[in-house]
């Protein structure tokens, strides 16, 4: 079988780059496709594959403002050729599901997420608070032709698999598809316990964007008074670092080990916005450690509530400040909340998607 992979952009290793470096090890003679490649920004394994890029990649200073060039993705996505191929595997929260391929060859979309800020989340991505008012009125028809292109071109795929029952909802809403489910991986066999004792701090592991609500948990644990650890980067950490206290560690990008470290010694990892997923929560599972989470979205089928975590119902960061206090002091079984994680290992998404893909009738 010629299979193709086709990935939105490769610039940084987040959860759907971990899908997909399982597919890479799966199917190592795949080719694979992306819009933009920042080289040495995705593990080797995906590396390895020597990707091809678009005329996106060309651009000037496309590594750091891709983004900015997003009103071009359409185009650039349909530029690709898979003529020589059996079948096509998009991982898609953006445009790669809208490939263009042969009638003949069947393509299946691992679906993370229609497309959240031509959808739901224009306001968080591009209202006037964020970019200002002229800019936001001018993003807005931007959006919404893009929202219309990405229902329009929805029939690319043959078949929608998603990520979460959350997601599959999200699938059915905007494209009227239906989707089996097939969660994500996490590598339980990286993060595991390794006896450290809880420490009094909570930990947000996520990139600084604003639908994140980093600046809840920043709330949360200052009135709940709990020193706060945040990893990642993004455009809102300038902001985020002016609203926060001392008691607040801005640690930037870090290692796989560093992170593991972390959720190890926290005494509880922090959801404060509406996942379609949620990797890092599961990850500080799988080393033991219990998560608050805001009760919506796949965190509703990640998290247990008082048992691996507590669920808020309210938004709120006083919601979410009573939430971590009680977190904090409330003993967890380490055990049960690691066995809990181990329903989603690595293993077991490999071996669903694998049957999907090489499936006779998989269209």
């Amino acid at each position: 079988m010629r299979l193709a992979l086709v990935h939105d952009w490769l610039t940084g290793m987040r959860g759907g780059e971990k899908a997909l470096e399982v597919l890479c090890e799966r199917f190592p003679d795949a080719e694979l496709f992306t819009l933009v490649h920042v080289r040495g920004s995705v593990s080797p394994t995906i590396e390895r594959m020597r990707p091809h890029t678009s005329f996106v990649q060309r651009l000037p200073r496309v590594k750091r403002y891709y983004r900015h060039y997003l009103p071009l993705f359409p185009t650039a996505i349909e530029q690709f050729s898979f003529d020589r191929f059996d079948r096509v595997v998009s991982l898609s929260h953006c445009c790669a599901k809208s490939i263009v391929h042969p009638a003949r060859v069947c393509h299946l979309c691992y679906c993370l997420t229609p497309m959240r800020y031509a959808w739901d989340q224009f306001d968080a991505y591009f209202g006037p608070e964020r970019i200002g008012r002229a800019a936001s009125a001018v993003m807005r028809p931007v959006m919404a032709r893009l929202a219309r292109w990405d229902r329009d071109t929805s029939g690319r795929a043959d078949r929608y698999v998603a990520i979460s029952h959350y997601v599959a909802g999200r699938i059915a809403r905007y494209y009227n598809r239906e989707a089996a489910v097939v969660y994500p991986p996490v590598d339980t066999d990286f993060f595991h316990p390794d006896g450290a004792a809880r420490e009094r701090v909570a930990l947000v592991v996520s990139a600084l964007v604003p639908y994140k609500r980093i600046d809840v948990a920043i709330a949360a644990c200052a009135r709940a008074r709990v020193p706060l650890t945040i990893v990642g980067d993004g455009p809102e950490r300038a902001a985020l670092e002016r609203t926060a206290g001392p008691d607040v560690r801005f640690l930037g990008h870090r290692t796989n080990e560093d992170i593991r470290e972390l959720y190890r010694r926290a005494a509880v990892t922090l959801l404060p916005g509406e996942e379609d997923f949620g990797i890092a929560p599961l990850e500080a599972q799988a080393c033991g450690r219990p998560v608050v989470a805001l009760g919506r979205g796949g965190a509703l089928e990640t998290v247990k509530h008082g048992e691996t975590g507590v669920l808020v119902d309210d938004p709120s960061a006083d919601a979410f400040a009573d939430a971590v206090a009680d977190a904090v002091d409330r003993s967890f079984d380490a055990g049960a909340i690691r066995r809990h994680a181990e329903r989603f290992g690595r293993a077991r998404f490999g071996d669903e998607m694998a049957a999907l893909i090489t499936e006779p009738t998989a269209c």
